[in-house]
This record gives structure tokens, C-alpha cells and sequence, in this order.
């Protein structure tokens, strides 16, 4: 299929000498599939590459998704479809992407087609196997129980051993209690579930939980302990250790970013208007939280997508980046799904949740004793209530996040010293011991003070910015006014108040000791220049 396509791009447009090839994750899931486009034009946009994937996929309801790449930074983006793919990637050929669902559904169950469902299915059980769809212990029992009952089918005692659930790996980390929980709802439940039923039902439940649709940004608050922030369809959340302290559904006004500074601008009951404040690893990670932002309040919040604007990080007279959504919004989306009328694609699904066996063609296989997970090894284990955060929030596959392992294992309760804090920083964070974080310990004291110690001199270096910046911009303003003055008082207008100053002594002693002899200069050099290229 997708060979045919690029044999038919190349016969349908005129490729450059550049040889340039993608590989792009088609599949949602860690053993996803790829494909490679060997030739495009140099100046293709995103778009070209989005439609080709989502064609090869037979996906129509596509506004859901993005193509994410991974600087060489590690920085994570996503593909902006009105740009050119090359001059987007700051590393060489080739290109390395995956699919991933940009706009999570507010209700995935209710969606058109089947295909998008799937697709919709494994991003959240990616989400779950990375922690970062959390939940109690009893949700997720059942969770990973539709996903084993849409990859296997019914339990069948002749297949499935004792054990047989340890070996596929749901969460970030398991206990005994838990997978034996987790065989028990699939052998009793879910017998005669169809998959697409098992999935339709994980969906419903999945939506329910209150990290639907996280997708998490490492960030400081301005006393610097560690925090989470994501924008998700129902509004922006904040979470820290194993709670939700921030959850704005419609109140958010404005988004602001001045290099790894990011203000959230809300309003709240009785016009009581708030601000938060937090700080990104980098500035590009702060500018890509920014982005994501816009693109999350465009798409769920507008009635059209005519009613998009562009987007400015800053005020007016401050230099800033400037954005604009470029797409559909939800309402259009679902009014665009309710028109699709065809055959539903088949859809070739697989068994790809990852397995905890030493070789991965292994049949079915009980982990041994010596592989239980111990918590007396530093290894935190599922909670009987919910996961943590802290514990379980891992970074992306296809980037290594040591700002996020740095900030786990602060939570955690490692040692917060300087000399770790430039480690993890430096892209080598060490392990640390697990616990619980105690915000009346040392770490959570000294993360504080220099938090509170850095805010400062981030607000007055900000602030001794904002001044001199104000400030050149008033001087550039007076300097342009005055010499529109100028021109308008030295022209042929004849309007009262220009008559006037022209009538004043200081005026003629102006135009007679300055403007003419300048004007007399400027009229020489040009007459000399025109010499010159008349002699030429």
C-alpha cells in the first residue's frame, strides 16, 4: 500500500535532488510498524506527510492525531502541518515520527468509526503502560482486563496457565495481588466479549478516570517542587505528588511564555481572576507546553475554526513567539464524523502489549519468584488506592526525559543535593532511594528556598527587562514622531497648525542653519552618485 502511494507521489509531482527518507510510526504501540518515503520535496509541508499516513491507515476522523518527532535536544514537538517537514527537523535524515492522538475525544466511545476507536484504544493503553493514565487499583484491575480479553479472548484453561496474566505488562509496576485480580475479572466478566466490545467498554471506562487525556509537561511551581501540567478535553490540570491540586475546566483567558516562565491567566467564581506560575526545564520546553495550550483551548472551546486567532506569548511591546491553530475544531470535527458514510475498514489489529518474558517468542510463561516485584529493593508497587504520580510517570520511548526521571525521583524522596540536581540535568540522573516525599523534609525545604530564591531573580531581571525595553520603544516612538514632524512642517501641506509652526522664529532658524544645509549635502552625494553611474 504505502509503496504504492509513493510510486504514485512520484509520478504526480516534481521531486528535487534531495534525497530525504521518513520513518513513521503507523502503530500506537511500543512494536508499532514503520514505513520509509525514500523521496519529497524539499519544500513539503506536513500536511503532505499527515494525509499520506492517514490514507495508508484508511483513517478518516484524523483531526484527532498528530505526528510527534523528538529533537536531537530531546525535546518532544509536534509536526505543524502548514510548515516544511525540513525545515521543522533540526536533525538529518532520516526522519523518525510516530502517530499519536493529539485531541483526545471527550467521549472516544461515541465515536464514528471503528478504526479510530482502535487507534483511540492503544494510545490510551500506552498512556496506562507509561502511568499516566492513573487510577485505583480496582479500575486498573479491570482495564487491564479488557485489553486481555481484546488481545487472547476467553479464558481457556488449555491455553491460559496458571499465572498467564504476569506475563503481559500493563502498568509501570505490578503486584501479585493485582495480576491475580486482574486473571480473576477476565476468567469470570468478560467471558463472550467480542474485542471490539472489550475495547468499546476499556474506552468508557478509561474516559471516566481524572488523568483522561494527560499529557504530562515537567515543570516547577514557584516555590520549586516539582509539578505536572497538561491540558486535556475537559480543561488544564496540575498535579503534584499523588494528587490534583489545580483543575481549571472553562476559566482559563490567556496563556503566556517568556523563556521557561509560563503564566496561566483565569478567572474564577465572583471575577476572582488568578495567575499561575511555573517554570519549564528549558525555554523550548516551555514554549512547547505554550503551544500545546493554544492548540488544546482552539480546538475544544471554539464553535468554528474560522474563529481562530493568531496567538502572541507576549504583550505589545514585548518580543514574543506568535502561533495559530491550523485545523478543525471539535464541533466541526463531529458534525464532519456524522457525514462519513461508507463500509467500515478492516482493521488488523495485533498483540502488542509488551511482555515480561525473557524472550519475547516464548509461549505463554508464569513469571518466576525471583522476578515478583520487592518493594524492599527500592521498587515502589501499586497502592491499594491509587498510583502515584511520582511513581509511576515515565518518559516516552522515543525520548529520554531526564528532567522527568529528576523530578520522580525528587518526589520519591531521593537526595535533592546540588551536585545530583547538575547530574540529572546533565542527562545522568542517578537511582535513588524510593519512599514517600514529605513536604516538611530537607528536600522539600531546600527545594523551596531555592526555588523562592530563584523566582526573585527571575522577577527582577524580568522586571529590569520590561523597563528598558519600554523604554527603547518610547525612544523609538518620539524619534519617529519627530521626524514625521519634520517632513510634514518642510512639505507643501497647508494646514493651519503647520502654518504656525512654520511662522515661529524657532522654526526658520531651524530650516535655515539645518534643514538646508543637510538638504544641500543629501542633493550633492546623490548628484555624485548618479555620476558615478553614468561614467559606468
Amino acid at each position: 500500500m504505502i509503496e504504492e502511494l509513493c510510486d504514485q507521489s512520484k509520478k504526480n509531482t516534481m521531486f528535487c535532488s534531495l534525497q530525504t527518507s521518513i520513518s513513521v510510526a503507523v502503530g500506537i504501540w511500543l512494536n508499532c510498524f514503520c514505513f520509509s518515503c525514500p523521496l519529497f520535496q524539499r519544500d513539503a509541508k506536513g500536511q503532505y506527510l499527515f494525509d499520506l499516513l492517514c490514507h495508508h491507515l484508511n483513517l478518516l476522523e484524523k483531526d484527532y492525531f498528530g505526528i510527534r518527532y523528538v529533537d536531537p535536544d530531546k525535546q518532544r514537538h509536534w509536526l505543524e502541518v502548514t510548515k516544511s517537514i525540513v525545515k521543522q527537523m533540526k536533525s538529518q535524515p532520516p526522519f523518525t515520527m510516530c502517530l499519536r492522538v493529539k485531541f483526545y475525544p471527550p467521549d472516544p466511545a461515541a465515536l464514528r468509526e471503528e478504526i479510530t476507536r482502535y487507534l483511540v484504544f492503544l494510545q490510551l493503553k500506552r498512556d496506562l503502560y507509561h502511568g499516566r493514565l492513573l487510577c485505583k487499583t480496582s479500575d486498573a484491575a479491570m482495564l487491564a482486563a479488557h485489553i486481555l480479553q481484546a488481545e487472547i479472548g476467553d479464558y481457556d484453561p488449555g491455553k491460559h496457565p496458571e499465572g498467564y496474566s504476569s506475563k503481559f505488562q500493563f502498568f509501570p509496576k505490578h503486584s501479585e495481588k493485582l495480576e491475580r485480580r486482574i486473571a480473576e475479572i477476565h476468567k469470570t466478566e468478560l467471558i463472550g466479549q467480542t474485542p471490539e466490545t472489550s475495547e468499546r467498554n476499556f474506552l468508557q471506562k478509561a474516559q471516566m478516570l481524572e488523568t483522561y487525556g494527560v499529557d504530562p509537561h515537567p515543570c516547577k511551581d514557584v516555590s520549586g517542587n516539582p509539578a505536572f501540567l497538561a491540558f486535556t478535553p475537559f480543561g488544564f490540570v496540575v498535579l503534584q505528588g499523588n494528587r490534583r491540586v489545580h483543575f481549571l475546566k472553562n476559566e482559563v483567558t490567556k496563556l503566556k511564555f517568556e523563556g521557561k516562565t509560563f503564566h496561566i491567566y483565569a478567572n474564577q467564581k465572583e471575577d476572582r481572576k488568578i495567575i499561575l506560575t511555573y517554570f519549564a526545564p528549558t525555554p523550548e520546553a516551555c514554549k512547547h507546553l505554550w503551544k500545546c495550550g493554544v492548540e488544546n483551548q482552539a480546538f475544544y472551546k471554539l464553535e468554528k475554526s474560522s474563529q481562530v486567532r493568531t496567538v502572541s506569548s507576549s504583550n505589545l511591546f514585548f518580543k514574543g513567539s506568535r502561533f495559530r491553530y491550523s485545523g478543525r475544531v471539535a464541533k466541526e470535527v463531529m458534525e464532519h464524523s456524522a457525514r462519513i458514510k461508507r463500509e467500515p475498514p478492516e482493521i488488523h489489529s495485533a498483540h502488542s502489549t509488551p511482555v515480561r518474558s525473557v524472550s519475547h517468542g516464548e509461549s505463554f510463561m508464569p513469571r518466576s519468584r525471583s522476578q515478583v516485584t520487592d518493594t524492599s529493593e527500592g521498587v515502589a508497587v501499586i497502592s491499594d488506592e491509587a498510583y502515584n504520580p511520582s511513581d509511576s510517570v515515565l518518559p516516552t520511548p522515543v525520548a529520554d526525559h531526564s528532567m522527568e526521571l529528576a523530578v520522580s525521583r525528587q518526589i520519591n524522596g531521593a537526595p535533592c543535593s546540588i551536585e545530583e540536581e547538575r547530574e540529572s540535568e546533565a542527562g545522568t540522573p542517578m537511582r535513588g532511594e524510593g519512599g514517600d516525599f514529605d513536604v516538611d523534609g530537607r528536600c522539600a525545604k531546600d527545594g523551596a528556598a531555592e526555588g523562592s530564591a530563584f523566582s526573585e531573580v527571575e522577577q527582577v531581571n524580568k522586571f529590569v527587562l520590561s523597563v528598558l525595553r519600554l523604554l527603547l520603544v518610547t525612544i523609538g516612538l518620539l524619534f519617529v514622531l519627530l521626524l514625521l514632524l519634520i517632513i510634514l512642517t518642510e512639505s507643501d501641506l497647508d494646514i493651519a497648525f503647520l502654518s504656525d509652526i512654520r511662522q515661529t522664529p524657532e522654526f526658520e532658524q531651524f530650516h535655515y542653519e539645518y534643514f538646508c544645509p543637510l538638504r544641500q549635502w543629501f542633493a550633492c552625494k546623490l548628484r555624485w552618485v548618479g555620476g558615478l553611474l553614468i561614467d559606468k
